[in-house]
C-alpha cells in the first residue's frame, strides 16, 4: 500500500475520532456524505441516520425559508470559503449556537466535487459574551444615570474619552465640548501652574489611587469645593490604559462645617467673655477690700503719733491684706496657667502622708476620710501649689456630703494610651482622686465647674476659685483635671499627672564650699543674684552672657553650680547648659526664668526638661530652698 494512501487513511481516522468539532463531507449538492464523532456529539444523529440527508436539515425552519443553506454552499462556492454563526438544531429539536465553515472542493478539472464543513458548538462562549455585554450595558447605564458624582475616564494623558450625566450638571459642559481636552482645564490657574494635575496622575499611577479635595473650575467660570479620587486603569498585561476619574461637589458641605466652626468659635466667645465679665466683679470685690485695708492704713500711720506698737499692728494689717492680694492673684493666674509655679520632682505619697493632719482638720469627726495610697511614680509640680489642691478638693467634698458622709482620697499609677484622657500624650500617670459620696452635681453644674467665680455654695462661703486653681496646676504641670459625677451619686475629682522619670539634676551641693557661675544678660538681676549666692556661702563668679560663660568654665575647671536665665540674645541658657554639661559632665545646673513653663516647653521642648527650673522673681529663701532639695 502506497505511503499517500496510508496518509489518507491516518488523515480519515483522525477526523473521526474527534468530538470537539463536527467535521463532515458534503455532496456538491449538499447530501452529508460523511460524519463523525463530533458530528454526532453536537447533532444526535448517527451516520446511518443522517448520511444522505441534505445538510439543510440542521438549519432551523426559519433559515431554509430564507434560503440560508443554498445561499451558504453558493457563497462557499463562489468565494472559495463561507463563515457564519447562527443557531442549529440537534436530532433532539434543541437549539445551539454553531461557529460554521464551509470550504469547497475542486477536482483536477475545476468541477466541483463537493463541500467540507467544520462546525463547532459554541453555545456557552455566546451566553458569556451576552452576560458580559449586558454586564457592561447596565454598569454603562448606572454610570451615565448617576448624577450627584461626575464620572468619566481619561487617556494615560490626561485626555477625556467618555462623560457621565453627573459630570455635565456639576462641570456644565456637554461631551462634545470636552472630548478629547485636557481634564486640567477643570483646576485653578494656580494649581495648573504649580503642576497640581500632572502631579495627580502620576500619584495615582505609582500608589494606584488619588485622592484630594480642593478648588475645581466649571465651564462656566465658577469655582466649587470638589472631592475628587483617581484610579489607575490597567490591562491584563499591567499596561496603563487610562484613568477613572470621580469627582464630587461638596462645596454645601464644607461651608455647612465652615459655618458649624465659625458657631463653636463665637460660643466659646461668648463664654469667655461671661467668665470674663464674672471674673472681673469677683477681683473687684475682693480687691477693694484688700485695698481699704492698706489704704485706711496709710491714713492711719499719717495720723497717729510715732507709736511703734501701733504701727506694728497696721503693718500687720496691710501685710496680711497684701499676702492675700498675692493669693488671689496667684489663683487667677492658676486658672489662666501663667502662674509661676517652682517645680520639683515629688513624690505624691510623701506629700499626702505629711499634709494628712492637715486635711484631716478639714474634715468634721461626724465624717469620714479615708486615704489609698497605691503605688505611683514621682511627678514633677509645685509642692505648695498641689497641698492648696489637695486641701480645696477635700473642702469641697466636706461640703458636699455634709456632717455625715464619706470622702475618699487616693493615688493610682496608670498607663494611658494617646488622647485617652482629653489630649494627653501616651505614657504613665500619677493619678490623685478625691471623691465624695454627697449630692453630686448635674451635667450642666460640671460643665461649668472649672468656670471661674462659678459656685454652687452660698455667698461669702467660696470664691469660686478653687477648682479653677487645681484646674491650673494639672495643666502647668503636663497633666489633665476630670470631673465625674451624678446627682445623688457623688462626685469624683481626678488629677493627672505624668509620672517622671529620674532627671539629670544636681548632685548633693554643700553651700559655702563650691564655686558658682551666674549667667543673665540684665545687669541687676545678674548683681542681685551674685549677692543671694555670695549670702549662701558660694564663691560666685558673673557672666551676661553664653558666650563669655564658656569661657569663664574653661578657664575655672573647679566650677560646681551653673545658674543660668533661659531666654537670653545669641546663647539661650539651655544651649548653654547643654555646651556646659559635656565640657564639664558632673557640673549641677538650675536654670531660671521669667516665662512660664508652658511657653518655654513649646520653645526648648524635651531639652528644657533634662534640666531643673526655678521660676522668677525669685527671693533668697527661694533659691536656698532650691539648692537644699535638690542636694537632699
Amino acid at each position: 500500500m502506497s505511503q499517500s494512501y496510508l496518509e489518507a487513511d491516518r488523515l480519515k481516522l483522525f477526523i473521526s475520532k474527534v468530538t470537539d468539532y463536527a467535521i463532515y463531507m458534503l455532496s456538491a449538492d449538499g447530501d452529508v456524505v460523511s460524519w463523525n464523532a463530533g458530528a454526532e456529539l453536537f447533532k444526535g444523529y448517527t451516520p446511518d441516520e443522517i448520511i444522505g440527508k441534505h445538510f439543510s436539515t440542521f438549519y432551523t425552519a426559519e433559515d431554509r425559508a430564507r434560503g440560508v443553506p443554498i445561499k451558504a454552499l453558493h457563497l462557499a462556492r463562489t468565494t472559495g470559503k463561507f463563515e457564519d454563526e447562527g443557531w442549529r438544531v440537534r436530532k433532539d429539536g434543541s437549539l445551539f449556537w454553531a461557529s460554521v465553515v464551509i470550504d469547497p472542493i475542486f477536482g483536477a478539472d475545476d468541477g466541483l466535487l463537493g463541500y467540507t464543513k467544520i462546525t463547532r458548538d459554541i453555545t456557552e462562549k455566546r451566553r458569556t459574551a451576552e452576560a458580559l455585554h449586558a454586564s457592561e450595558e447596565r454598569f454603562r447605564l448606572l454610570v451615565q444615570s448617576v448624577t450627584d458624582y461626575a464620572i468619566y475616564m481619561l487617556s494615560p494623558a490626561g485626555l477625556i474619552t467618555n462623560w457621565n450625566e453627573g459630570a455635565r450638571r456639576i462641570k456644565r459642559l456637554n461631551f462634545e465640548d470636552v472630548k478629547g481636552s485636557h481634564f486640567s482645564r477643570f483646576y485653578t490657574e494656580e494649581d495648573r501652574h504649580n503642576g497640581i494635575p500632572e502631579k495627580a496622575l502620576s500619584t495615582a499611577e505609582r500608589e494606584g489611587r488619588y485622592e484630594t479635595e480642593g478648588w475645581r473650575v466649571r465651564g462656566d467660570g465658577t469655582r466649587f469645593w470638589a472631592h475628587v479620587v483617581i484610579d489607575p486603569v490597567f490591562d491584563s498585561a499591567r499596561q496603563l490604559i487610562g484613568f477613572a476619574k470621580i469627582t464630587r461637589d461638596i462645596t454645601e458641605r464644607r461651608e455647612a462645617a465652615l459655618m458649624l466652626e465659625r458657631t463653636r468659635e463665637a460660643l466659646a466667645q461668648s463664654q469667655k467673655l461671661e467668665a470674663i465679665g464674672k471674673l472681673t466683679g469677683g477681683i473687684a470685690h475682693d480687691f477693694n477690700n484688700l485695698l481699704s485695708v492698706i489704704c485706711s492704713g496709710i491714713d492711719l500711720m499719717r495720723a497717729t503719733s510715732a507709736d511703734t506698737g501701733q504701727y506694728r499692728k497696721i503693718i500687720d494689717s496691710m501685710e496680711r491684706a497684701a499676702q492675700r492680694g498675692a493669693a488671689l492673684t496667684g489663683q487667677l493666674l492658676a486658672f489662666a496657667r501663667q502662674q509661676p509655679l517652682t517645680f520639683e520632682v515629688l513624690d505624691i505619697n510623701q506629700i499626702i502622708a505629711s499634709f494628712e493632719a492637715v486635711l484631716r482638720r478639714a474634715v468634721p469627726n461626724s465624717a469620714s476620710l479615708v486615704i489609698k495610697k497605691g503605688r505611683v511614680g514621682k511627678v514633677q509640680t509645685d509642692v505648695s501649689q498641689l497641698e492648696s489642691a489637695l486641701l480645696n478638693l477635700v473642702i469641697n467634698a466636706r461640703d458636699a456630703v455634709g456632717e455625715n458622709g464619706t470622702i475618699s482620697l487616693e493615688t493610682r499609677h496608670v498607663f494611658l494610651e494617646k488622647n485617652e484622657v482629653d489630649q494627653l500624650p501616651s505614657g504613665t500617670y500619677a493619678v490623685i482622686i478625691v471623691s465624695d459620696n454627697g449630692a453630686g452635681m448635674t451635667p450642666e453644674v460640671a460643665a461649668r465647674a472649672l468656670e471661674p467665680f462659678f459656685t454652687t455654695k452660698a455667698v461669702g462661703k467660696g470664691t469660686g476659685l478653687g477648682l479653677s486653681q487645681v484646674y491650673g496646676l494639672t495643666q502647668q504641670s503636663g497633666g489633665h483635671l476630670v470631673i465625674k459625677s451624678a446627682p445623688e451619686q457623688g462626685t469624683a475629682i481626678s488629677l493627672y499627672f505624668p509620672a517622671q522619670v529620674a532627671q539629670h539634676g544636681m548632685d548633693a551641693i554643700a553651700p559655702g564650699l563650691d564655686k558658682a557661675l551666674i549667667v543673665d544678660d540684665q545687669p541687676d538681676v545678674l548683681d542681685m543674684t551674685v549677692a543671694i549666692f555670695q549670702s549662701l556661702g558660694y564663691d560666685a563668679l558673673a557672666a551676661n552672657s553664653g558666650e563669655e560663660a564658656m569661657d569663664l568654665l574653661r578657664q575655672h575647671a573647679d566650677i560646681k553650680v551653673l545658674f543660668t536665665d533661659v531666654v537670653m540674645p545669641d546663647m539661650d541658657g539651655v544651649a548653654l547648659a547643654q555646651a556646659a554639661r559635656k565640657l564639664v559632665p558632673q557640673i549641677n545646673i538650675l536654670l531660671t526664668s521669667g516665662y512660664m513653663s508652658g511657653p518655654l516647653r513649646e520653645r526648648f521642648g524635651d531639652a528644657l526638661g533634662q534640666f531643673d527650673l526655678i521660676v522668677k522673681p525669685y527671693r533668697l529663701a527661694d533659691v536656698a530652698t532650691r539648692l537644699r532639695a535638690v542636694s537632699g
